[in-house]
């Protein structure tokens, strides 16, 4: 059993590492499964419920209830948190649930005025690891944040080489120069299956669209897919014998706060995972001009029921009950 708890170990950060340097270009979106009961199991019923839980809102309860684990995803690029995500892991159904919150999201503090810091990924660098985690709970309605992972992406390129490369099928040509970035960007690849290294690699997940202006035919939706295909591909070979090099090389990019007993509960309730007890999120909502800046405002009552059908998608009908009946409650008060 200790063999298989370093082995979690060491899979289930380089898997955190890739994910957040997979989604270091965007943010993402897409749909998945859940689970509440009380905590030995069983469904929860009105009659069964002590005072202080009837006087929760049924959203509290659910999350209190829950066997779940939630932990901060943020990818590093300085001082600035460029990728910002909350990996939640269900014992129950044995999936990861990835949902990704927009690093320009609108996110008010009184004690900050200047258009810059009004966007959630200024949190950071003012409010450290507990003010961001604080941050991405309140656009998750509430969701608890118990943990955090952090990585540096100048560490990716490193890791895709320690993997000896990934495999993908390059879905188009991609053909774009940017002399203004630092240092210039210069993507060219033909259109076709390729092993990209670690240099290609960045610029494959930068890539939005051509010198022309030609690009994924689906827009974003296609350029999600491509880079969830690149995260599942690379997840594959890090379950291979490159697992102990691979992880050696993560652990030098990443910090976490994540207790090795937790870990170990997670390695128990894993086994039997793959790379397709994935899914993946994003914070729902549209972009907005104040005062000439551009944010991206959460659509509270659209996240809302994301969360929830995230968490509830594996209880009983009495349970659900208990939190639907109170539902339209709940998204008035947010």
């Amino acid at each position: 059993m200790k063999v298989f708890i370093k082995y979690f170990v060491r899979t289930f950060l380089v898997f955190a590492f890739l994910l957040t340097g997979a989604m270091l270009a965007y943010d993402s979106i897409y749909e998945a499964k859940p689970y509440l009961g009380d905590k030995e199991g069983n469904s929860v019923s009105e009659h069964l419920l002590s005072q202080d839980e009837k006087e929760m809102s049924p959203m509290d309860y659910m999350f209190q209830q829950s066997k779940r684990m939630n932990v901060l995803l943020i990818g590093m690029e300085g001082p600035r948190t460029d990728t910002i995500m909350v990996a939640s892991f269900d014992p129950k159904s044995k999936k990861i649930d990835i949902i990704s919150v927009p690093r320009d999201t609108y996110y008010e503090r009184n004690k900050h005025h200047s258009a810059g810091k009004k966007k959630i990924n200024a949190v950071y660098y003012d409010d450290g690891i507990e003010g961001i985690q604080s941050a991405v709970s309140d656009i998750l309605s509430g969701m608890p944040i118990e943990y955090y992972i952090k990585v540096k992406y100048d560490g990716v390129e490193k890791v895709v080489d320690s993997l000896g490369g990934v495999p993908v099928y390059v879905p188009m040509d991609m053909d774009y120069d940017d002399e203004y970035d630092s240092p210039p960007l210069h993507i060219h690849f033909p259109k076709g299956s390729r092993v990209l290294s670690g240099e290609e690699a960045i610029k494959f997940l930068r890539f939005r669209k051509n010198n022309d202006g030609t690009g994924y035919p689906d827009g974003d939706i296609g350029r999600i897919k491509t880079q969830q295909e690149f995260l599942k591909a690379a997840f594959k070979k890090t379950l291979g014998y490159r697992l102990p090099v691979v992880a050696n090389t993560v652990m030098k990019y990443i910090k976490t706060d994540v207790p090795l007993g937790e870990v170990a509960k997670m390695a128990a309730s894993a086994i039997g995972m793959s790379s397709e007890d994935i899914a993946t999120y994003s914070v729902f909502g549209e972009s907005i001009y104040l005062s000439g800046v551009s944010y991206y405002e959460a659509d509270k009552e659209k996240t809302l029921e994301m969360i929830k059908s995230i968490y509830q998608s594996n209880e009983t009908e009495a349970a659900k009950e208990v939190i639907g009946s109170s539902s339209s409650d709940v998204s008035n008060k947010n």
